[in-house]
């Protein structure tokens, strides 16, 4: 026999013989509303009092459980019942309950078939606590349950990495009870259901579960996690938070550890770094939103062909034979198409020495990789990428034979930095085909790919780099054409800061020091010696004859790249690498040499604050930030965070520059760089739109308007 009952427009309960069915209905991803968590909390109730129900299942409608909260209600007033409340009475029910999951039971989701009795998942689920990436931590009994149930070490690795754990692990940690087969979440758990009933097994609550017995095995966990989180999460504020709520959970009773919990997670929500990953989190699905990708769908994508065969070359067919596609590199000679297959084999040999790929499997990727001398090899391939040295006659001259071996239709894509590629696309005879896609090195591992613009292209050429960055798994940010695009014209200016700050008086280890401080991972002069000196030596060369002379010059790194100090590779830069050493060690030859072309200029040194540096390297970030939106360079204030999160290192918890600027108030931005212009007008002019904005009373913000 089988009666219904509709409780809310999101929740519905279905007796089947004994069991009520409570289904969880709220598209796409079934996410924890105030509608959710009144149904089910009601449901719940009504079934425990119902003499006629013997067991509860809760299940979610289509192909997920519960893929965590609301996040179309983030910002709003919270409406009762709180999760907490919902699973605590999920828990204290008198009759059995079951959670059967199918796809994703994320965050809340999870904490709810944690309050859960017993646990059934189909093969495709996948479990997880990921609240840390938004810079928050369980907050309903995540923290308290987990620890019960897997013991302290996997659960806190469960959300401190904030990774989704496979069906299978989830049944090895002890987070489920059972596998099924097939694809229907409700079949899997009446049948577990109805076993349990036969059985006579009564309630089995998460928070009597003895994962926490061995309190010295625990107690090791949380010193070691505690240790971890304090070198690797550089600032952040809720992975210690989650350490400390363990460690109630081991010392303290349940009650009491869930209630500590609950101020925890509130305190968490009020963490401007909250505020800042959210914006991370909303802005990166916000970026591929492009007018172009609205217009128009993008060309036949089945193959790619790489010019160039150097770190950069082999890292792209890398990450595009990563993607599933097969790729054909050309090189000018044989020596240099095996030494680009020997860059590109070195990548896979990494992962079969680190036994995250068989030998099997790199011979299976490897099939995807042809190499030429000869550029006819590209005749039949749907996309090809130039990856060669950063010189625009070169690239001319790569994009003329391009021109005249490509098919019809096929998308021809520079990997420049900084050059016109309006006048790159322009040596063809089919502008209208032509994009820049500028990877970052490595590119098979970083994420950001800045797809460029030009004034010719058609909008499935771009639409056809969006899906590209997709399949590639990277994070797509459109930029228009101009020196160096977003995210290194606005680098090339804030690391002119940096160089005026180390001319009047600051070490370049200082001003290193206030940047990692800041939540960087690293500091402007260790990335150049990374990067390599002489590449912005060149850069340098290159803008010589179009430098203002009036402009203030810091001649300093010059002086560095002359005696052949090119950073890490010549093993000195800024930094001394003595035997080919990763960490650098201060080098009193360039504070001589700083100190040289000070007396030179006349200029006596001063001492910086970490929070003076920061206030100039910030500001000079964010005024170029806003030319770069006001000229359409970046469609929107976002574009510009989503940039420098995934390409530049900058501190995912800050949001990003502009909203950085947006917290720390745009007004106090704009009086900073009017008071550093009394120093040097030239460089310190505001921007337009920062004026402007701040004279509205407006914020970055309220220029994110979805776009396509």
């Amino acid at each position: 026999m089988t009666t219904a009952s509709i409780t809310t427009p999101v929740v519905r309960s279905a007796r089947h013989g004994g069991v009520l069915c409570i289904t969880i209905d709220n598209a796409p991803v079934n996410a924890i509303s105030s509608a959710v968590r009144r149904g089910l909390k009601e449901a719940v109730e009504a079934a425990d009092a119902d003499a006629a129900v013997k067991a509860i299942l809760i299940v979610g409608e289509g192909a997920t459980f519960v893929a965590g909260a609301d996040i179309r209600e983030f910002g709003q007033a919270p409406q009762p019942p709180s999760l907490p409340e919902v699973c605590n009475r999920i828990e204290a029910c008198g009759k059995p309950v079951i959670a059967a999951i199918r796809g994703a039971a994320l965050g809340g989701g999870l904490e709810i078939a944690l309050a859960a009795h017993y646990r059934v998942a189909l093969q495709d689920a996948k479990l997880g606590l990921p609240e840390v990436q938004l810079g928050l931590m369980p907050g309903a009994g995540g923290t308290v349950r987990t620890p019960r149930l897997v013991g302290a070490q996997a659960a806190l690795d469960l959300m401190l990495s904030g990774r989704h754990v496979k069906a299978k692990e989830s049944l090895s940690l002890g987070l489920l009870d059972r596998l099924a087969e097939g694809e229907d979440a409700q079949v899997a758990g009446l049948t577990y259901a109805n076993e349990l009933l036969a059985q006579g097994a009564g309630v089995r609550r998460s928070r009597d579960a003895q994962g926490l017995a061995d309190r010295a095995a625990a107690q090791a966990a949380i010193d070691a996690a505690k240790a971890d989180a304090a070198k690797k999460s550089r600032g952040l504020f809720s992975p210690m938070k989650i350490v400390e709520a363990v460690q109630t959970a081991l010392d303290k009773s349940f009650d009491e550890a869930v209630k500590a919990e609950r101020e925890a997670f509130l305190a968490c929500i009020e963490s401007p770094q909250r505020a800042g990953l959210i914006h991370a989190f909303f802005a990166e699905r916000e970026v591929a939103k492009v007018p172009e990708a609205k217009a128009a769908q993008p060309r036949k994508l089945e193959s790619v062909g790489i010019v160039g065969g150097g770190t950069m070359g082999a890292g792209i067919a890398v990450a595009a034979m990563d993607a599933g596609l097969p790729v054909v590199m050309v090189e000018r000679d044989q020596a240099s198409i095996d030494r680009g297959r020997a860059n590109v084999e070195k990548v896979y040999d990494g992962l079969v020495a680190k036994g995250r790929m068989t030998p099997e499997a790199k011979a299976a990727v490897m099939a995807r990789y042809t190499g030429s001398t000869d550029y006819a090899a590209f005749k039949d391939v749907d996309l090809v990428i130039e990856a060669v040295f950063e010189d625009i006659e070169v690239k001319k001259a790569v994009f003329k034979e391009l021109d005249r071996v490509c098919k019809a239709g096929a998308v021809l894509a520079t990997n420049t930095s900084y050059l016109d590629i309006d006048a790159i696309a322009a040596s063809t005879s089919r502008p209208q085909d032509v994009v820049g896609l500028h990877f970052f090195s490595p590119a098979n591992i970083m994420k950001l790919l800045e797809i460029v613009v030009p004034a010719k292209v058609s909008a499935d050429v771009v639409a056809t780099a969006f899906a590209l960055a997709k399949r590639m798994k990277k994070v797509p940010v459109r930029a228009g054409v101009c020196d160096g695009f977003i995210g290194n014209r606005i680098l090339a200016v804030y690391r002119q800061a940096a160089d005026h700050i180390l001319e009047d008086g600051a070490s370049p280890y200082e001003i290193d020091a206030a940047v990692r401080g800041f939540g960087y991972p690293m500091g402007p002069f260790q990335v150049s010696d990374l990067a390599g000196g002489d590449i912005g030596w060149a850069t340098r060369k290159r803008k010589a004859a179009t430098r203002d002379p009036k402009a203030r010059y810091v001649e300093v790194a010059d002086r560095i790249c002359e005696r052949g100090w090119f950073g890490q590779k010549t093993q000195r830069g800024w930094y001394v690498y003595p035997q080919g050493a990763r960490a650098g060690q201060e080098d009193a030859e360039v504070l001589a040499i700083v100190d040289a072309e000070r007396q030179k200029k006349g200029i006596v040194p001063r001492k910086f604050t970490a929070e003076e540096i920061m206030r100039r390297y910030m500001a000079a970030m964010v005024n170029e930030g806003a030319k770069v939106v006001a000229e359409g360079i970046a469609l929107r204030p976002l574009d510009v965070d989503v940039t420098f999160l995934s390409g530049y290192g900058f501190p995912r918890y800050r949001g990003g520059p502009m909203k950085y600027a947006d917290m720390v108030g745009l007004p106090k931005i704009l009086e900073d760089i009017r008071a550093f212009a009394k120093e040097d007008p030239l460089f310190w002019q505001p921007a337009p739109l920062l004026e402007k904005l701040v004279a509205e009373g407006k914020d970055f913000a309220s220029l994110n308007q979805p776009q396509g």
